[in-house]
């Protein structure tokens, strides 16, 4: 029987613990997946923790990009059929062996694309497409400031970054990670445990500042990223793994008449067309060897609590994936 590792209520890693769940029927539109590969991400104990408000009572399944096989297909299917690799993000319900979902959320991977860099790039490389390509349209000779440079995202975007020839600055903690996030295409890192972000942007960008910062880290953050922003540039905050900003006000952004944005993906992705067209050019930037799709932490989806533990402790670098037992 399929296996789903569930939040029994709000709360710490601790909540998550397993159940066996029985196989819904195949509806019209419908498809059966056999998990090979799961990612494991913020937004996961975000809902965990009740950060995110629940779309259920208890037992909520996590989890919000997988990859996997096809077994079966309802009817009117017509994109996939058994035997098919394919891939997903949208939010919740990955963490489990078997799945039933629409057929529209799901893309076809390239025989080049592996399982495992499926899942550890669906949500994190289409994060990291629609930061440069829409939430702020990143341009050659520009700069930009991304934080949590040496995480999922940021190895990703750095190297997008690179690829597009625009200067990013990154930060990470400590020098283990600060040099990870050069390797993956940051043209300067600032370890914000010794140094500060903020001066040290002023002195790489001759006092002009950046055209952009990205900033999934929030409370710890903020109101620093703004003040690392040229006049009319733009603040994309799109996570909050240190809190959520809570003493944000629109009269912050008169200080140099900045842009501010909260973007979500499932927003961008829940247009098929964008879906399709942003996936295909993540691929190909995969498959060109433009983007390496770093696989650091590998656990069995039984150990998803661990793997909660050591991506709320910062002990984690790149992506970490969760491996479905077979049978």
């Amino acid at each position: 029987m399929p296996i789903a590792i569930v939040a029994e209520k709000p709360g710490g890693p601790e909540v998550l613990h397993q159940i066996e769940q029985a196989r819904p029927p195949l509806g019209k539109g419908e498809v059966l997946l056999r998990h090979a590969a799961i990612g494991v991400n913020f937004i996961d104990t975000y809902f965990r923790s009740g950060l995110y408000p629940w779309p259920v009572e208890k037992n909520l399944i996590l989890g919000s990009e997988a990859a996997g096989v096809v077994i079966a297909v309802g009817e009117d299917v017509t994109d996939f059929k058994a035997g098919d690799r394919v891939a997903y993000t949208i939010p919740n319900g990955a963490y489990v062996t078997e799945r039933v979902i629409d057929e529209r959320h799901l893309v076809r991977l390239p025989a080049a694309i592996s399982d495992e860099v499926a899942a550890a790039s669906m949500l994190k490389g289409l994060t990291a497409h629609y930061l440069l390509h829409r939430s702020f349209h990143v341009r050659k000779g520009q700069t930009v400031l991304f934080h949590a440079a040496a995480g999922g995202v940021g190895l990703i975007a750095g190297q997008w970054l690179a690829a597009k020839g625009v200067t990013a600055i990154g930060t990470a903690g400590g020098a283990e990670k600060c040099e990870l996030a050069r390797q993956h295409g940051y043209a300067h890192m600032i370890d914000y445990t010794r140094e500060n972000f903020v001066e040290r942007v002023a002195e790489l960008t001759a006092g002009k500042g950046a055209d952009a910062v990205y900033d999934s880290v929030g409370k710890d953050t903020y109101p620093g990223s703004l003040n690392c922003l040229k006049t009319f540039g733009t603040f994309v905050s799109f996570g909050q793994s240190s809190g959520p900003i809570e003493d944000f006000k629109l009269s912050d952004l008169a200080a140099g008449s900045y842009t501010a944005t909260r973007p979500v993906l499932f927003h961008f992705t829940s247009d098929p067309e964008y879906l399709k067209t942003a996936s295909s050019e993540l691929f190909d930037m995969i498959q060109s060897g433009a983007l390496k799709i770093n696989v650091n932490q590998r656990y069995a989806l039984s150990e998803a609590a661990e793997a909660h533990r050591a991506l709320e402790g910062r002990k984690t670098t790149g992506s970490t994936v969760l491996i479905p037992k077979t049978a």
